[in-house]
Order: structure tokens, then sequence, then C-alpha cells
């Protein structure tokens, strides 16, 4: 199911995937106060397809009005927030996606599939 073809509006958006949806997508269906959270992802990136550059100028934008607030920001690695992290995981509060499964003789596959920006939530490799 796509979630951004839905009526719903979401609060909360946390990526970590990259890549899974366009930006103009998951824009329709975020709140007027929704926080987006991307973890990961070179920039540009195939999620936002902006470069750093044009994240400042959106960001200079939303301060002028627009619904949405992009602050981007590089987060420190720390224990307290992977213990928190990891809670709500065993809790089912985070459901991943999986997109694909694969057996490990079909690494190439997972591979060539993964490289043409197709996968949609995590590509898993059984061992």
């Amino acid at each position: 199911e796509d979630f951004t073809q839905g009526e719903h509006r979401y609060d909360l958006m946390l990526d970590i995937v990259g890549g899974g949806r366009s930006w103009s997508d998951c824009k329709r269906v975020l709140s007027p106060k929704a926080t987006v959270v991307v973890v990961g992802g070179p920039l540009p990136n195939r999620w936002t397809g902006l470069s750093l550059r044009q994240l400042v100028r959106l960001r200079l934008a939303s301060s002028t009005g627009d619904r949405n607030v992009v602050t981007p920001f590089l987060a420190k690695l720390n224990r307290d927030d992977l213990v928190v992290l990891r809670d709500l995981l065993e809790a089912g509060r985070v459901t991943p996606v999986i997109d694909r499964r694969y057996e490990l003789s079909e690494v190439p596959d997972a591979l060539r599939y993964l490289g043409e920006g197709h996968a949609r939530g995590k590509v898993v490799i059984s061992v």
C-alpha cells in the first residue's frame, strides 16, 4: 500500500530507507506542523532530489510562511539515543518496511534491484 496516495495526514515521517518516495508525494500527506526525519543519504539524495544549497534555500523560504519548516542537521550518534530506538523497535512502535527478500545466491539480483532505485523498503538477504 502506498501511504502517499491515501487521505490520511501524518504529523511525523521517519525515512530510514532513503529514496522510497519523492518529496512532492510525501509533502502532500504531511500535516501543516509535520516533522520529517531523513536518516542518512548523501546530498543530493534520491529522497529529496535536492542539493545542500537547495535545502538551505528551502529552509529560508519556509521561514517566510511555507507550512513546513526544513531544518537540516547532523546528528551525533550516542548510546542513549540508540537505546531509545531499540526500545521503540522492540515495543513494535516502529515497523520496518521490507520490499523484497533474496537468497544469498541471489545477491547480484538484489544489488541490481537496489541500483535501479526501485526499492520501497529494505531489501533483505537470507543467509
